[in-house]
């Protein structure tokens, strides 16, 4: 778990320094944030997507998982977690816009930040070789990203460390157990919706298309389940035929 507390130490450290940058930032200058953060979050996404080895896998995926999120209002309730969080700790503030805007970098930071294979092929390094180098390296990179968006969000990104120890806690515990199950194509399937969701994260920030992100967040899980069902499917689909 050294690593993982690293990594939440990291992000707490960016937030702040992040924070400090958004109060001394001109507001004629927060465009140029915007606009940076969106386009280097839509590239990260991209280069995710892309490791996909399946890209009807990546469709299925992100579409039974958007029904499955809207039908259950995962969004609203993230967002609600989100606000939870916030009055635990003491910025409440009565501003609605601040009290979105603390629910959004929350959510969107989560997303960023555990939403790759980094995170899960780290933590279970860690957890069963104790081999940290991925997740450290992970935490600079986290790190940085934190700067930029809690000078976009706010204090909401700092929140999301509490979503990295749990994540990266859970496949560090889990690992050896966890490992075998997904395989190589089950965490790069994952991955690959990840990056689906940066790119929503990212098109948002450019003001290009807002997207109820995480009603999406189901894709995440059934995309590893259909990249393990897959080759089975082929090979039924192979019989059927012959």
């Amino acid at each position: 778990m050294f690593a993982t507390y690293i990594n939440c130490l990291s992000v707490i450290i960016g937030s702040l320094i992040g924070l400090l940058l958004k109060n001394r930032l001109k507001s004629s200058y927060r465009e140029v944030v915007f606009t940076s953060s969106g386009l280097v979050t839509l590239v990260i996404g991209i280069s995710m997507a892309m490791q996909t080895g399946s890209f009807l896998i990546l469709i299925f995926s992100t579409v039974l998982g958007g029904f499955v999120g809207y039908a259950l209002s995962i969004e609203d309730g993230v967002l609600s977690l989100g606000a939870w969080v916030e009055s635990k700790l003491g910025k409440k503030n009565g501003d609605e816009q601040a009290s979105k805007n603390f629910a959004l970098g929350f959510l969107n930071a989560s997303l960023l930040f555990c939403s790759g294979a980094m995170t899960v092929v780290g933590s279970i390094q860690a957890g069963t070789t104790g081999d940290y180098q991925l997740l450290l390296v992970k935490s600079v990179m986290d790190g940085c990203m934190a700067i930029i968006f809690s000078a976009v969000y706010g204090p909401g990104v700092m929140a999301s460390a509490l979503v990295i120890l749990v994540y990266q806690g859970f496949f560090t515990l889990a690992g050896g157990f966890i490992s075998p199950i997904l395989g190589e194509s089950g965490i790069a399937e994952l991955s690959a919706v990840g990056g689906v969701l940066l790119m929503m994260i990212g098109l948002g920030l450019l003001d290009i298309r807002k997207s109820k992100t995480g009603n999406f967040l189901p894709a995440m899980l059934i995309a590893p389940v259909l990249a393990i069902l897959s080759p089975s499917a082929v090979m039924l689909f192979s019989k059927v035929i012959s």
